[in-house]
C-alpha cells in the first residue's frame, strides 16, 4: 500500500498550515476588530456608519481562519490540543462570548435608532475589545510556555494571567486599532479618514513601544531563544527582520501624513504584523507546546493526516478565491447610506 505520510514530513506541513491560518485570522480580522476597538471614538454617528459599512461584506467571513487554525490543531496536533485548551479555557471563552456579542451588535444596530442604537455601538465595542484583548492574553501566556506534568497540563485556571500576558494583550490591542485606523484610511474619506489618519499617528507609537518590549522580553523567557538570536551566524541573517520592521514603521508614519497615501498605511501596517509574526514564529519553532513538545511530537498518526490534508488542499484554494473575489467585489470607498 502507497504511504503518502513516509515521503514528506506531515506534522511540518500541518504545523505550516495552521501558522499560515492564525495569520489569515490576523490579516483579515484584525481590522475588523480594530474598527470596533475605535467605535465609540468617531467624531459622529455617520462617521459610525461609515465604519460599519467598510466591513460589512466581509466581516462574518473572517472568523473561518479561526475555526480552520482551531479545528487543525485539535485535528492534527491532539496532544497540543488537550494541553493547551485547559490552559487557556477562560481566555478562549471570553474571547468568543466576545465573538458573540460583536455580531450579534452588528447584526441590530443596523435595524435599531436612538438611544438603543448606542447601547449596540458599545456591545460591538466592548465585544471586540475584549476578543483583541484575549487573543493578546493567549499569545503572550503561549508564548512563556504552560504547565505540563507527562501528557496533561498540571498548572491552574488563571495562570495565563501574568504581567508579560497582560503586557501582550494591551498590545494586540493596539495593533489591531492601527490595522483599522488604517483600513478607514483606504475605505473613507473626508471626516472620518482624517480621523482615522490622526489615530493611526497616535496608535502606531504605542504598537512600536510595546513591539520593542517583546522583542527585549523574548530572549529572556528561554535559554534556546537567546541562543537562536544572538548567536553567530543567526544574528546576521535575522538582523533583516528588526530592519525591515523598522523601515515599514517608518513608511506608516510618513504616509499618514500624505494626503495622497491611501492604500500603503494599512499594506505597510500588515507588514509590521508579518514581522512580528515571523519574529515569534522563528523564536518557538519547532515547539508547538513551548518548551515541552515540539510539532513531530504532538502529532496525530501519519495516515490520519494525509487524509485530513487530501481535504483541505482544494478547499483552500476555493476559500481563499471567494475571499479575494469578495474584496475585489466590495473595493472603493464606503458612505454612510445603510447598505447591509
Amino acid at each position: 500500500m502507497f504511504d503518502f505520510s513516509s515521503m514528506v514530513d506531515l506534522p511540518l506541513i500541518w504545523g505550516l498550515l495552521i501558522a499560515t491560518a492564525i495569520f489569515l485570522y490576523v490579516f483579515l480580522d484584525g481590522f475588523d476588530l480594530g474598527i470596533g476597538i475605535l467605535f465609540p471614538f468617531a467624531p459622529s454617528d455617520k462617521c459610525r456608519d461609515r465604519m460599519m459599512n467598510s466591513i460589512a461584506p466581509f466581516w462574518d467571513g473572517n472568523e473561518t481562519w479561526l475555526v480552520l487554525g482551531g479545528g487543525g490543531l485539535f485535528a492534527a496536533f491532539p496532544l497540543a490540543y488537550s494541553i493547551l485548551m485547559p490552559a487557556f479555557y477562560i481566555p478562549i471563552i471570553v474571547m468568543l462570548l466576545g465573538l458573540i456579542m460583536r455580531g450579534v451588535a452588528f447584526e441590530f444596530r443596523f435595524k435599531a435608532d436612538g438611544a438603543s442604537r448606542r447601547v449596540w455601538d458599545y456591545a460591538f465595542h466592548f465585544g471586540s475589545l475584549g476578543a483583541a484583548f484575549c487573543q493578546g492574553t493567549i499569545l503572550g501566556a503561549f508564548v512563556q510556555g504552560v504547565a505540563v506534568d507527562g501528557r496533561n497540563f498540571s498548572g491552574g485556571p488563571f495562570d495565563w494571567a501574568t504581567g508579560f500576558s497582560i503586557m501582550t494583550g494591551i498590545a494586540v490591542v493596539f495593533g489591531y486599532a492601527l490595522l483599522g485606523s488604517t483600513w478607514l484610511v483606504m475605505k473613507t474619506e473626508d471626516i472620518t479618514q482624517e480621523w482615522a489618519r490622526k489615530v493611526a499617528s497616535y496608535v502606531l507609537g504605542f504598537v512600536g513601544i510595546f513591539m520593542a518590549l517583546v522583542s527585549m522580553a523574548m530572549p529572556f523567557l528561554n535559554a534556546r531563544i537567546q541562543g537562536f538570536w544572538f548567536s553567530a551566524p543567526n544574528i546576521y541573517y535575522l538582523a533583516i527582520i528588526p530592519v525591515l520592521t523598522v523601515a515599514l514603521f517608518w513608511m506608516v508614519w510618513r504616509d499618514l501624513h500624505r494626503q495622497k497615501r491611501e492604500y500603503r498605511p494599512f499594506l505597510a501596517s500588515m507588514g509590521v504584523f508579518l514581522m512580528g509574526y515571523l519574529g515569534l514564529g522563528l523564536s518557538l519553532f519547532p515547539w508547538i507546546i513551548p518548551f515541552h513538545y515540539t510539532i513531530w511530537d504532538a502529532a496525530a498518526s501519519g495516515p490520519g493526516l494525509s487524509l485530513m490534508l487530501v481535504g483541505v488542499i482544494p478547499a483552500l484554494p476555493l476559500i481563499l478565491g471567494y475571499t479575494a473575489y469578495c474584496y475585489y467585489i466590495f473595493r472603493g470607498k464606503t458612505s454612510h447610506e445603510h447598505s447591509y
